[in-house]
């Protein structure tokens, strides 16, 4: 009788030392998850988002800018944030005291355009034209885009001090390359976090084949982390209409993405 009470104990013992590693695993990982993506329990996270480029009702948002948000806010609740919708209509707020997500090119987000002044002065997009090939530029790297078989999107976090909450910004050519950019982050933010810790950065992504493989094939393109954030010597401020990207979306998409 004795053996098998202290058999018992030892099993329960092991037990709980197991689901006590598992719980202490699982904390760290979304204490890390926290870090990266700027949130912090019950804290509101601002999702600014771009209007759609062919619509005339000024809050209308693109498909894919919807499922970009359907991505961000999923992994944003899943650290035990509060996402909040934000449109193009109504982004006059303060930056640095919550952690900003801004969704779309300067030309269909004001607030990505201001935070490019600001943070990003090495980056250049040109202003969106319908049928345009939507081209930016890093530096002295312009990016054009192919449409249906390679487009890019710009993905970076800007932490303007260190106490500052982040602002991550997903500006591709086309609402699906914002789609992609979200994907991507979702994906790789382990890889990231071990790279740049809490440091800023800056990538340029791209989308391959996306007539055929929608926002699933994204691949990193460039670090253009110096160049970005380097002003570019007699450089005329950029001027960005507010306008969104057209809709080149042509095929179904699968919400599941894996390195």
């Amino acid at each position: 009788m004795r053996d098998v009470v202290i058999n018992l104990l030892a099993t329960a013992i092991a037990a709980a030392a197991g689901w006590t590693s598992q719980y202490i695993v699982r904390y760290r990982r979304i204490l890390r998850k926290r870090s990266f993506f700027g949130v912090s329990p019950g804290a509101q996270v601002m999702l600014f988002v771009a209007k759609h480029f062919s619509s005339q009702r000024p809050q209308s948002v693109h498909r894919n800018d919807v499922a970009t948000l359907v991505e961000l806010a999923t992994t944003i609740r899943e650290s035990g944030g509060l996402p909040a919708l934000v449109t193009s209509e109504d982004g006059h707020r303060e930056a640095g005291r919550v952690t900003e997500y801004c969704v779309g090119g300067p030309s269909a987000n004001p607030r990505t355009a201001a935070h490019l002044r600001i943070a990003l002065p090495g980056v250049r997009f040109t202003p969106a034209e319908p049928d345009s090939l939507l081209p930016f530029s890093v530096g002295d790297r312009a990016f054009r885009r192919r449409p249906g078989a390679e487009q890019f999107a710009l993905l970076a976090r800007v932490r303007p001090s260190a106490s500052a909450a982040p602002v991550f910004i997903l500006a591709g050519q086309t609402a699906l390359d914002n789609l992609g950019a979200a994907r991507y982050l979702m994906a790789n933010w382990r890889g990231l976090r071990k790279t740049y810790g809490n440091r800023n950065f800056c990538l340029v992504l791209g989308l391959r084949e996306p007539s055929t493989f929608g926002a699933d094939h994204v691949h990193l393109v460039a670090d253009v982390s110096v160049p970005a954030f380097t002003a570019i010597a007699g450089a005329p401020e950029p001027d960005h209409e507010h306008r969104d990207e057209p809709d080149t979306a042509v095929a179904a998409l699968d919400p599941s993405h894996h390195d």
